[in-house]
């Protein structure tokens, strides 16, 4: 797989809402960056014009909240969009010690800039998606239960935009909050060791499915001790309670955090079936 030439771009140019935590970003050279994004960023994947079908995602990295795992689980991930004629954007996201909803808004922004800017990288506005692994799945399940039609009186012309994403991907996915399930360090890096009840039931994305969170697909592996499967089979529940179109995917065996696990004759087919269902949605033809 190859990528045609990125280019990043500031999510916030005038300056972000809650930029008041300046700490540097770190890339120690292998795709993990540390500390905490304090400019969040875009950057632009865009397949060639003759093949874009009018399909973008909005990619979000893990690491807990408090790192990105930008190699395997970003560039990596929009190689494999482009190569199916889908353009991708990868989110550097702001990280702890910024709580929520400050990632939260750099999310719901991506989707508005990709929206705003859609005939601008030949994206298709009603095929927007969001693709999350690990935390980064947690934020995208954020993004899909957090929403809104754009802001019409706002003078910035991207928050005009609509922010609800048209479908989702789940890699591994952090969902739960509480225990038994709920990976804490994503947790406390997210909401601090003391947050209020209420804030956690807000940002337990299987307690808040509509039916107008968007179709998803949801992969994870039983072996996962990181984050248990449980986060991914109780999310799939609740959006077959909501009458939301998805599927489910777990693997009997495999770690946390594999990305696409493109070498392995097992795990590497959860892509296949993965294209399978965007074929299934129509998100994979010409727009």
């Amino acid at each position: 797989m190859t990528l045609t030439t990125a280019t990043t771009i500031p999510l916030w140019p005038d300056g972000a809402p809650g930029a008041d935590v300046p700490m540097p970003t770190e890339l120690n050279g292998i795709g993990w960056e540390d500390g905490s994004v304090s400019v969040p960023t875009l950057t632009v994947f865009l397949p060639p014009a003759e093949t874009a079908n009018g399909t973008a995602v909005v990619i979000c990295p893990g690491g807990g909240y408090g790192g990105l795992a930008t190699g395997h689980e970003g560039v990596q991930i929009a190689a494999w969009l482009n190569a199916r004629g889908i353009a991708g954007f990868m989110l550097r996201y702001r990280l702890a010690p910024h709580r929520h909803p400050i990632p939260l808004q750099d999310a719901q922004r991506a989707i508005r800039t990709v929206r705003a800017r859609a005939s601008e990288w030949l994206v298709n506005p009603a095929r927007i998606g969001i693709w999350g692994f690990s935390a980064g799945g947690h934020l995208a399940s954020t993004a899909c239960t957090h929403f809104d039609a754009g802001q019409p009186e706002d003078a910035d012309p991207i928050q005009r935009a609509g922010c609800r994403p048209d479908f989702a991907v789940l890699a591994y996915p952090v969902i739960c909050m509480d225990p038994p399930y709920a990976h804490l360090g994503s947790r406390y890096n997210l909401l601090g060791e003391d947050a209020d009840p209420a804030t956690v039931a807000s940002v337990s994305s299987e307690r808040q499915v509509t039916p107008d969170t968007p179709p998803t697909f949801l992969f994870h592996t039983d072996t996962d001790t990181a984050v248990p499967p449980e986060n991914s089979a109780l999310y799939y529940l609740a959006l077959r309670r909501a009458g939301v179109p998805s599927e489910l995917h777990i693997y009997a065996d495999g770690p946390h955090g594999i990305g696409l696990k493109l070498d392995d004759p097992i795990l590497g087919t959860w892509g296949e079936r993965l294209a399978g269902w965007l074929t299934v949605r129509g998100l994979l033809g010409k727009s």
